[in-house]
């Protein structure tokens, strides 16, 4: 697997995931349509410019699930075997259409599970920043993670 094992994650390590992307007007259309979100802020230019924003602003769980889904590639491609709960969710700054987001991970802590011989939970911070390094997004994320595979 592409993914670190529950054993390869170390409590303090913090990863900055090279892996960017700028997000169009086409992705928060397209999320908030799928999500059934009818937001104006999201949907109406016209509306949005009358808002406290000036422009409509990016669907904030888009901003939640690009910045959970940057690390998979590098940290969790095939060995997470389910997300258990997120916690303590914030959005400090809203992501407009052209901004590209960035994330880090940090590994918060870890144990193996007390129910299963094949898992344990690493805590995890995903933290987004747009491209003038503006916090937008936080995010505690526990997970289910594989342990390495008995040979």
């Amino acid at each position: 697997m592409a993914g670190l094992y529950f054993e390869d994650f170390e409590e303090g390590t913090v990863y900055d995931h090279e892996v960017r992307r700028t997000v169009s007007e086409y992705d928060n259309t397209l999320f908030t349509c799928l999500t059934m979100n009818t937001q104006p802020l999201h949907l109406d230019a016209e509306f949005s410019k009358n808002s406290i924003h000036g422009e409509r602003i990016v669907n904030s769980m888009f901003t939640l699930a690009l910045v959970v889904g940057i690390q998979v590639t590098e940290l969790t491609l095939g060995t997470t075997l389910g997300n258990l709960g997120m916690n303590d969710v914030a959005f400090p700054r809203p992501t407009f259409h052209g901004d590209t987001i960035r994330a880090r991970t940090t590994v918060l802590d870890k144990r193996i599970s007390k129910s299963r011989d094949d898992s344990g939970i690493v805590n995890f911070i995903h933290e987004g920043f747009n491209q003038n390094d503006d916090l937008v997004a936080t995010v505690r994320r526990t997970a289910l993670m594989a342990t390495r595979p008995k040979d």
